[in-house]
């Protein structure tokens, strides 16, 4: 019998990027790189896992924009072509390295993009959420959800019913993606306040996940500190973030994707090769932009144009040491805890998914050992999921955790600093005008109807928490304003519309086109049903 449980949670989230309007839009490589990069190679572990029949139980939260991008025919499509260039490139890239020490390389990116397509258009019929579903039906994966638009809860708490909204939409599109409604939640940014965890109980879920501090500074001190979970006042459970494993995946200075032998993500040849030969493989406006295409190792703390050719197979032996190194760490921790303990100890490893294959090139190939050598070489550890667990150990203290995040300095200031406090003030009164809309428009049918509901689309989309982070970190500010600010305006026209008995349905067919986030919304959700819940 095992000493401790090891609960991996990998949260797979994109912020909704769909402009049907441009033929080539920008942003929308965000999700093309992560479906190359991280969710095709997350998939191929699985898939060797489960022909193995390697025993594991893993978590992984799939957000509902990201749901619903994997799922739109439209960026399918898109990704279809964008694949199709990336395995042309790979043709010539085969013979302009030959002979150099990039030709392996080359050789690898050609391989990984031909199986990316027939995983996606053969295998799968261009619908990877089916893929997830094959293993959570299987028994390998929980899958859990995120709300609706990854909206920032703890800042929404001055209106409960606008995170009662999140979450429905949340629960609604989830159970039809995935054939049975989510047991858990990531909430958004690991952001938890008081009283959110009653909202997720009416709806459903059972537990949650927070950083270290929010459980570890909870009402009462919690006796197995972040090594079991505790009891809010309602039920619902909630996960502390263990530091010391967190630490040795997320860290680039310290942690394993910061190893020599790994792939320099910011050396590619988009940026390297000729203009003339890369243009038909960057954006069509000239803007060079990554390609995937990367041939040179981290080598060391030296300028970019001083490293050293990417040895795939020096990479690979590196992830199989790191893993059994991540293992033997655990190992010993467990030892230690469950000295201390009278339970086995539990240790929650929460990342971003985004963050395997896509900035830590070898990080799915970093799992897979992970998991292989947990099954196969110790018997101390076993992998685990929160509802194992709490099937398993169903008594828990009870304790209320601290407002917190997982942003920096752990509270709120990233989401809200000099930078997006400005949006606040409009996402407030437009979700007090939404939900006096819903108040007093029940039973509504038809064109007011569909209106209403494309009002809270809008409404969440705009509440993305997304686009707050893109404005505290200065990247792509420009891009977050104008998001921010558009479904604002589309959602003041249609109350407009809505109050003056005036609706342009011709306005309103586009935008349901064009935001076509959650074909099934219910303004109703909107309504003021949900209990007042102390504010932030």
């Amino acid at each position: 019998m095992s000493k401790g449980y090891l609960c991996l949670v990998l949260h797979a989230h994109l912020p909704y990027v769909r402009h049907p309007e441009h033929e080539d839009f920008l942003e929308e490589k965000w999700l093309y790189e992560a479906i190359t990069e991280t969710y095709i190679p997350l998939i191929q572990v699985f898939e060797r896992l489960l022909a193995d029949n390697v025993s594991f139980r893993l978590t992984l939260s799939l957000s509902p924009p990201l749901l619903s991008m994997l799922t739109d025919p439209l960026l399918q499509e898109r990704y279809v072509r964008h694949l199709s260039k990336l395995i042309e490139l790979a043709g010539k890239e085969e013979g302009r390295t030959y002979g150099s020490p990039f030709h392996q390389s080359a050789l690898m990116y050609k391989k990984r993009f031909q199986e990316a397509m027939h995983i996606f258009c053969d295998q799968y019929g261009r619908n990877l959420v089916n893929a997830f579903k094959k293993f959570q039906d299987s028994g390998r994966l929980e899958i859990i959800t995120c709300a609706s638009t990854h909206g920032y809860l703890p800042f929404m708490m001055l209106q409960p019913e606008n995170v009662n909204a999140q979450v429905k939409a949340a629960v609604d599109l989830h159970t039809r993606h995935l054939g049975r409604p989510p047991r858990g939640i990531w909430l958004p940014e690991c952001a938890y306040a008081p009283g959110i965890d009653e909202i997720l109980k009416r709806n459903g879920l059972k537990f949650f996940f927070t950083d270290a501090h929010g459980v570890l500074y909870a009402s009462h001190r919690p006796r197995f500190g972040i090594f079991a979970p505790i009891y809010c006042p309602s039920g619902v459970a909630a996960f502390g973030r263990d530091i010391e494993s967190s630490k040795q995946v997320w860290s680039s200075q310290e942690g394993y994707p910061g190893d020599y032998e790994y792939r320099e993500f910011y050396r590619d040849i988009g940026y390297d090769l000729d203009f003339d030969y890369i243009k038909p493989y960057i954006h069509p406006d000239g803007l060079r932009t990554h390609t995937g295409f990367k041939y040179f190792k981290i080598t060391g703390k030296v300028d970019l144009g001083q490293k050293e050719p990417y040895s795939p197979r020096r990479a690979e032996e590196k992830a199989a040491e790191h893993a059994g190194n991540f293992m033997f760490n655990r190992q010993h921790q467990i030892l230690h805890l469950a000295s201390l303990m009278e339970r086995p100890p539990l240790i929650v490893a929460p990342y971003d998914a985004e963050l395997f294959g896509h900035w830590w090139f070898e990080g799915p190939k970093w799992l897979e050992y992970l998991i292989r050598k947990t099954a196969f070489d110790q018997d101390i550890i076993e992998l685990i999921t929160p509802s194992d667990y709490l099937r398993m150990y169903t008594c828990n203290q009870v304790a209320v955790p601290c407002s917190s995040s997982w942003g920096n300095k752990g509270y709120h200031e990233v989401w809200l600093c000099r930078a997006n406090d400005w949006i606040y003030r409009h996402l407030h009164m437009a979700a007090g005008m939404m939900t006096s809309m819903a108040n007093r428009r029940r039973g509504a049918r038809g064109l007011l109807r569909r209106a209403l509901n494309q009002a809270a689309r809008e409404l969440m989309l705009a509440q993305s928490s997304d686009w707050a982070f893109i404005m505290s970190t200065g990247t792509m500010v420009e891009y977050a304003v104008r998001r921010t600010k558009t479904h604002l305006n589309n959602f003041l026209r249609l109350y407009d519309e809505i109050e003056g008995n005036r609706i342009d349905e011709g306005w309103l067919r586009d935008l349901e086109y064009r935001d076509n986030i959650f074909p099934d919304m219910d303004y109703n959700w909107y309504r003021q049903s949900a209990p007042q819940a102390q504010a932030v």
